[in-house]
C-alpha cells in the first residue's frame, strides 16, 4: 500500500471530516515528510565514511565535531526526537572529512530510533569503517513522547554516550573527550 494511502486512512480515523479542504493534500505531504524523516535506511555508513590516508600525517590528537543537530523519530510513539550529537575520534593513520561525521549522525537519526541504540550505532560505524584508536559519541536530546504525552515533562534532556577503544579504556583520553562535550 502506498504511504500516501496509509496516511489517508489514518486521517479518516483521526478527523471527523477528513475530506475537508485543509486536509486534501495532507496525505501526500505526510508521505513526503515521513520519507525524509526515515531516509537514513537508504544510506550506508561505509559510503559516507570515505577515509583519507594522505593528510593524516602527524594527526595523533583528538578530532571532535560538536553540536551536530539531530532529528529523529521515536520508534515507540512516532514522536520527534531532537537535539545534538558530539562525535570524536583519535586517528590511527586515517581521517575523514569533518562533514562525514555530521552525515553519519544524520544517517542513523533518520530512522525509527531509540536514542541509546542510535548513539551506539554511530560509535560502532565509526569504529568499523575508520578504525581509530578510539572514538566517542554523546547525544543530548529532547523527546516529544515524554514532553507532549504521558508524563508531560517539558524541557527535559536525555544524555547518552558510547565510548570505544582508548575513549573507553584510557581515563585521560576519556576525560579529554568528555570535556569537549560540555556546552
Amino acid at each position: 500500500m502506498p504511504l500516501e494511502d496509509v496516511f489517508r486512512q489514518l486521517l479518516q480515523h483521526l478527523d471527523p471530516t477528513p475530506s475537508r479542504e485543509g486536509l486534501a493534500e495532507t496525505p501526500a505531504r505526510m508521505a513526503k515528510a515521513w520519507s525524509e524523516w526515515t531516509s537514513g535506511y537508504q544510506k550506508n555508513a561505509g559510503e559516507i565514511l570515505k577515509c583519507f590516508e594522505d593528510g593524516s600525517d602527524g594527526c595523533d590528537q583528538m578530532v571532535v565535531v560538536r553540536d551536530i543537530p539531530i532529528h529523529s523519530v521515536c520508534e515507540h510513539h512516532g514522536a520527534a526526537i531532537f537535539g545534538t550529537a558530539t562525535i570524536g575520534y583519535l586517528p590511527n593513520g586515517k581521517i575523514v572529512g569533518l562533514s562525514k561525521l555530521s552525515r553519519l549522525a544524520d544517517m542513523f537519526a533518520r530512522r525509527l530510533q531509540v536514542q541509546e541504540r542510535m548513539t551506539n550505532q554511530i560509535a560502532d560505524a565509526l569504529s568499523e569503517h575508520l578504525e581509530p584508536l578510539g572514538c566517542g559519541v554523546v547525544i543530548t536530546a529532547r523527546h516529544m513522547c515524554m514532553e507532549s504525552r504521558g508524563v508531560c515533562q517539558q524541557g527535559t534532556s536525555t544524555v547518552t554516550s558510547a565510548l570505544r577503544g582508548s575513549f573507553r579504556d584510557d581515563p585521560q583520553t576519556r576525560a579529554e573527550f568528555l570535556t569537549w562535550t560540555r556546552p
